[in-house]
């Protein structure tokens, strides 16, 4: 497992789920546009409550930035194509209203200052 920052859309909608412990926790899947023009797929689980949140929030299409361990993997498409993956735990999600909201405050702050 590495550290890693992947940025990307969703892939359908996160779900919640919950697990035997009756802890509640969020899966998601989204795609990553690799330098070469191909797609790479990012099966996302987060345990924590504010990611967890974050993307509860989201539909298929959003743009997402998530950061956290990461475990490179392999997939078989139904013609036996091999193609690349990656497992993710979402340790925070950036969002397009996070960017929004962090812009603001920073706005706010430099007004602030040159009052």
């Amino acid at each position: 497992m590495m550290d890693g920052l992947i940025a990307g859309r969703l892939y359908g909608t996160p779900e919640q789920r919950i697990s035997k412990t009756g802890k509640p926790f969020m899966v998601a899947r989204m795609r990553a546009e690799c330098g070469d023009g191909e797609n790479l797929f990012v099966n996302v689980i987060a345990f924590d409550a504010a990611p967890c949140a974050a993307l509860e929030a989201l539909r298929e299409g959003d743009a997402i930035a998530i950061a956290g361990p990461i475990t490179p993997k392999v997939w078989t498409n139904k013609q036996g194509v091999v193609h690349p993956a990656l497992d993710a735990i979402a340790h925070q999600v950036l969002t397009a209203y996070h960017v929004e909201h962090k812009q603001r405050q920073v706005a706010a702050g430099q007004a602030g200052r040159d009052a």
